[in-house]
């Protein structure tokens, strides 16, 4: 553990653990890929022996328990040119399946395909929000596994 509690990479490992739990208690296979170079944390084998490339995410709660859920749908990435770390954003298409959202505050599975997210942060909706507005809403609920 960190100094002021878990690190991201301790979070982030948590929450693998606790999807694949998950995974395994509905009943798939899980696979998890040897080293950590892969762009997809784990794969996920179906009833019908169908396998599906699944990042692993970690939500945290916005708007207090009336709010929703937030992850982000990239990840950061470096390289180093001339002697010079720059950093930028990068987007998983044709690289997984689905992602599986974890939120430690709530402790819940979320799983979306890939062609359900935003392009940089995904919200799921806990509650209905206090102008009522359903359109393009995603509730966490359709989402739970």
């Amino acid at each position: 553990m960190g100094l002021f509690g878990p690190t991201k990479k301790q979070l982030g490992e948590r929450a693998q653990a606790h999807v694949i739990a998950k995974f395994l208690e509905v009943g798939y296979n899980v696979l998890v890929p040897y080293g950590d170079s892969s762009r997809y944390d784990l794969v996920i084998e179906d009833s019908e022996g169908r396998f599906w490339r699944v990042q692993v995410k970690t939500a945290w709660i916005e708007g207090g328990d009336q709010g929703y859920i937030k992850f982000a749908t990239t990840s950061l990435r470096s390289r180093s040119t001339n002697g010079r770390v720059a950093y930028s954003r990068a987007g998983y298409q044709g690289q997984v399946d689905y992602f599986a959202v974890y939120s430690h505050e709530l402790r819940k599975v979320y799983l979306l395909p890939l062609n359900e997210v935003s392009q940089t942060r995904m919200h799921l909706r806990l509650t209905p929000s206090k102008n009522k507005q359903e359109r393009r809403v995603h509730w966490a609920a359709d989402y739970e596994i």
